[in-house]
C-alpha cells in the first residue's frame, strides 16, 4: 500500500506542473474559428489608447490599467480582463506572465502583505505568473 501512494505522489509530482502550464499557456492561445469582429472593434479602440497615452507601449498601457483596476476593484476582476485582453490581442502574449507577476505584487501589497488573500484571486491565466508574483511579494 505504501509503495502504491509513492507512486501515486510521484506520478502526480510530474503530471501536475505539467497540467498547469498547459492549462495556462491554452488559455491565452489564439483559435482558428474565431470571428474577426473583435479585432476591427480592437482596432478601432487601440487607436484612441496609442493616442490618448502617447508613446507608451501598448503593454505598458495595459498593465498600468489593470494594476489601477486591481486597486478599485479586486485582483480577480483584473485577472479576467488580462485574461480577455490576450484572447483580444495575442500579440500582447509575450507580456502576459510580465503583467500576471505585476498584479501578483501589487495584490500583496494592497491586502498589507496578506499573501493568502491575494492567491485567493488566482485564476489559471499566464501558467502560474499571478502566483508567482505574490510568492515575490510576500517574502
Amino acid at each position: 500500500m505504501n509503495q502504491a501512494a509513492r507512486r501515486i505522489g510521484r506520478t502526480l509530482a510530474l503530471v501536475l506542473p505539467v497540467v498547469l502550464v498547459l492549462s495556462g499557456t491554452l488559455a491565452v492561445t489564439r483559435v482558428p474559428w474565431a470571428t474577426n469582429t473583435n479585432a476591427q472593434v480592437l482596432t478601432a479602440s487601440s487607436d484612441n489608447a496609442s493616442t490618448q497615452s502617447g508613446s507608451r507601449a501598448p503593454q505598458d498601457v495595459l498593465r498600468d490599467r489593470l494594476l489601477a483596476e486591481l486597486q478599485e476593484k479586486d485582483p480577480g476582476v483584473a485577472l479576467t480582463h488580462l485574461q480577455e485582453e490576450m484572447n483580444r490581442r495575442p500579440s500582447l502574449a509575450r507580456h502576459c506572465a510580465s503583467i500576471a507577476r505585476a498584479l501578483g505584487r501589487a495584490a500583496v501589497a494592497k491586502y498589507q502583505g496578506a499573501a493568502h488573500r491575494a492567491q485567493a484571486h488566482s485564476r489559471p491565466v499566464c501558467d502560474t505568473s499571478f502566483a508567482s508574483g505574490v510568492a515575490q511579494a510576500a517574502n
